[in-house]
């Protein structure tokens, strides 16, 4: 295979990942349990089929995705908090930075990220802030990863993604602004599928507590 033909099916496969989350965004506000069975089946289906899948090209046939049920009260709306002041943000080494101490990374550094404010959310035992971050270096975009109390277990140890707008995930904003946060969308980044893919993951800051059973699962 040529560098030429892999750079083709990337593009495709992102190209395809962005064209199901617009079919989704206007399904999902009439009904968001069918618009999640249309993302759940097609995106197993791309899993399974497409040439530039992050599951490993043995185990592609024969891939099921797995997810908890819907369920509406996982799925939030929440306004775009902006931080004290931003923030760039890279691993551990040249000292603290506000609010957000390092972003991990599966292989690597990660790429610089931004801190472009926080979602509140509501969750057993208080309230939550979840730092939403700008990839500043790629194709930009909001990015949301997340950890919870089913990490290591249900889900990828590292932490899922919510949000990641570089690739078009996202089920888009209220008339008002707030961002749709869709829980049973989450979804695990491609380094769960295979460690040769290097993910940016969830900083300490984004762990919670509590366990979110929604969304991707892998056992």
């Amino acid at each position: 295979m040529t560098v030429q033909t892999e750079l083709l099916e990337l593009a495709d496969w992102r190209r395809r990942i962005a064209e199901l989350y617009a079919e989704v965004r206007r399904a999902s506000a009439a009904d968001p349990a069918a618009a999640h069975a249309t993302w759940r089946g097609e995106r197993e289906a791309l899993y399974r089929s497409h040439p530039a899948s992050p599951v490993p090209i043995a185990e592609r046939a024969g891939f099921r995705a797995l997810h908890w049920p819907y369920a509406d009260a996982w799925r939030r709306t929440a306004a775009l908090e902006e931080p004290a002041a931003p923030a760039i943000l890279v691993p551990a080494q040249g000292g603290a930075v506000p609010s957000i101490s390092f972003i991990p990374a599966s292989v690597g550094a990660p790429p610089p990220l931004e801190l472009v404010g926080r979602v509140a959310l509501a969750v057993p035992g208080g309230t939550a802030r979840l730092p939403v971050l700008e990839l500043m270096e790629y194709a930009g975009g909001i990015f949301l990863p997340f950890g919870d109390a089913t990490n290591g277990g249900a889900t990828y140890g590292a932490g899922r993604y919510l949000l990641d707008t570089a690739k078009g995930a996202d089920l888009g904003a209220t008339a008002e602004g707030a961002l749709i946060l869709d829980f049973n969308f989450a979804y695990q980044p491609s380094c769960a599928f295979d460690p040769r893919w290097a993910c940016p993951l969830a900083p300490p800051e984004a762990r919670l507590a509590i366990a979110v059973e929604a969304g991707e699962r892998i056992r």
